[in-house]
Parts: C-alpha cells; sequence; structure tokens
C-alpha cells in the first residue's frame, strides 16, 4: 500500500537539501479549507485542528444532513437540499467546544441574489426566497428586487434550494472580507 507523500515529506526526503531551509517551507493553507462554511455555534476563534481527534459526531446527529466532514476533519455545511434549523445538537454533542452554544447561533456567511438570475429582478414575480425566510431578511421592494438583509439573516440557506433560478449565492464571511 503505497502513501501519498505531502510536499514535506518530498523536500525532507531530498538528501541535498539542508534541514534548516525545510524550517522555511510553510505548508500552504489549502484556497478550498477558506471557501468552507462553518456550522454556527462556531466563530473565527473556533480551532477546527481539534475535530481531527473527533469521530464527527456533529455531522451524525444533524437531522437536516447538511453537516459534512472535511478531509482534516472539520465540519462544514452545505446546503445541497435543506438548510439549518438551529437545532443546537451539533453544539450540544462536541466534545472539544469547537462548537459551543456559547457562540454565535448563526452561519458566518454572505447570501446574495445574483440580480442577472433572479426571476423578480427580471420582470417575473417570484417569492420563492422570501417564503422560508423565518428572519425576514429578504425584502423587497414593490413585487419585485429582493435584498438580503445581512444584519437579519442568520444564514440558514432554506431560500437557496427554493429559488427556481439558483440565484442566490453564499460564500463564507472570512472569504467576502478578505
Amino acid at each position: 500500500m503505497s502513501k501519498k507523500m505531502n510536499r514535506r515529506g518530498f523536500l525532507k526526503a531530498l538528501p541535498f537539501l539542508p534541514q534548516a531551509a525545510l524550517e522555511e517551507i510553510k505548508e500552504d493553507k489549502p484556497e478550498e479549507i477558506l471557501s468552507l462554511i462553518r456550522p454556527p455555534y462556531s466563530d473565527k476563534n473556533s480551532d477546527f485542528s481539534l475535530c481531527s481527534e473527533c469521530d464527527g459526531k456533529c455531522v451524525q446527529v444533524c437531522e437536516e444532513k447538511i453537516l459534512f466532514r472535511y478531509k482534516d476533519g472539520s465540519p462544514y455545511v452545505s446546503f445541497d437540499g435543506k438548510g439549518c434549523t438551529f437545532c443546537k445538537k451539533c453544539a450540544e454533542v462536541c466534545d472539544f467546544e469547537v462548537l459551543s452554544l456559547e457562540k454565535l447561533s448563526k452561519i458566518e456567511a454572505i447570501f446574495k441574489i445574483e440580480k442577472n438570475k433572479c426571476l423578480a429582478w427580471n420582470g417575473t414575480m417570484c417569492f420563492s426566497c422570501k417564503e422560508p425566510c423565518l428572519d425576514n431578511a429578504i425584502k423587497f421592494q414593490g413585487i419585485f428586487y429582493p435584498e438580503i438583509d445581512t444584519d437579519l439573516c442568520s444564514g440558514c440557506g432554506f431560500c437557496i434550494q427554493t429559488c427556481p433560478s439558483q440565484a442566490i449565492s453564499v460564500k463564507p464571511l472570512e472569504v467576502e472580507n478578505a
């Protein structure tokens, strides 16, 4: 069984490279980890590296089945098909307090309506995104032109799958602010 070698391991195997030079080589943080949407009850100080010690209880108890484990063991949210009900179960089972009821019960993400895809922005009466929004975060100017009020939006994601034209996009807050 062959084991895949990472960049640091490869460089350590090179006999002509001095070990001191290896100390300057830093593993790049994969771009994809920055694009992960983290579960509620976490914040920017949550130490997701602790999740490698866990068996993924948060993913197992998620009734909506929107939590998944990344290859490092940390949980992330995928809104394919459903949204978050903020039931608290993921935080209640977290043994390492990466997810905690003491932290925000909000998903730190930015939801945007892509105007060129949105039926309402293009003259068709549609309230598909507004109907499931329990936060009343989707505001219409008259019967057209919906916009998401980021101050009211909890990040539940229920608006995504109800949009018939897939006009709602979501990005982690960290990526949006970068």
